[in-house]
């Protein structure tokens, strides 16, 4: 069985069971566990309404460097409180976006420190987005690291040696998505031979990003299988032995979610 650590199921439909075939499909092709992940604390109540509906489905509170600007202000105790519903199972997703600057980038950073403290707070894993900010989210997540212990991964991770080393260094894992198996991701390829098998994670942060052979087709949970067989390979592992350490890092990093079929 696999997990999908990183995925928006409130961007399908719920209306005509868009979102129900969409679980149905992870389910059958063998994707037991999923996390929705919140983007904007402003539509929180919505996404955890999602995990609630199924039993296998988990989500985060958090927002998104994108929003860092337009979402309301949102202090630890907030964030933390809102940790306390049994779906929540991390922070996130935060960070920084510097290709896009959506938002300005102090701004940014300022969500990001809130959010990590949060994370130390309430004892879960912080969910991170970086693009052209590497420096400066290993700083942030070093200093927090180093006030109290702090653990989370790296979602969709596509950029430098520097940045997965400096994470792995404080105990965070590396979430691999469908850009692994696209044409020109040669040094991403690089990287994810060498991370620590304990260390690894696999996700589609659908619906963007589908994995070859679905590349230019919306992504779904289900594709995380596609990126799983291809890492496998690429690491010369066997698929069923990938999917069982991937399977049992994300529960051991996500302890207050439980494998299905468990008590």
């Amino acid at each position: 069985m696999l997990v999908d650590s990183h995925c928006h199921l409130d961007y399908y439909k719920e209306e005509g069971g868009e979102r129900d075939a969409v679980v149905a499909r992870a389910h059958a092709a063998g994707v037991a566990t999923m996390v929705t992940i919140g983007t904007r604390i402003s539509e929180f109540e919505r996404v955890c309404r999602i995990a609630e509906r199924y039993d296998d489905v988990y989500c985060t509170v958090g927002i998104h460097p994108h929003e860092a600007a337009s979402e309301p202000e949102t202090d630890v105790a907030r964030l933390v409180e809102l940790t306390r519903h049994p779906k929540v199972i991390g922070i996130g997703e935060t960070g920084l976006d510097f290709y896009y600057d959506h938002s300005p980038r102090d701004r940014q950073a300022a969500v990001f420190r809130t959010h990590i403290a949060a994370a130390r707070e309430a004892g879960l894993p912080l969910v991170v987005h970086s693009r052209n900010a590497d420096r400066e989210t290993a700083e942030l997540l070093e200093e927090g690291a180093a006030v109290s212990r702090l653990n989370g991964l790296i979602h969709c991770f596509s950029t430098t040696r520097e940045l997965s080393e400096r994470a792995i260094r404080i105990g965070f894992l590396i979430s691999l998505s469908g850009i692994l198996t696209f044409k020109n991701a040669s040094e991403l390829r690089d990287i994810a031979r060498e991370i620590p098998s304990e260390r690894l994670l696999v996700e589609t942060d659908a619906p963007y990003l589908a994995p070859v052979p679905h590349r230019g087709k919306r992504n779904e949970p289900s594709f995380v299988t596609h990126t799983a067989s291809y890492l496998a390979e690429l690491r010369g592992m066997a698929p069923a032995d990938l999917a069982a350490a991937t399977t049992a890092n994300f529960f051991r990093l996500f302890t207050k979610a439980r494998p299905a079929g468990a008590a």
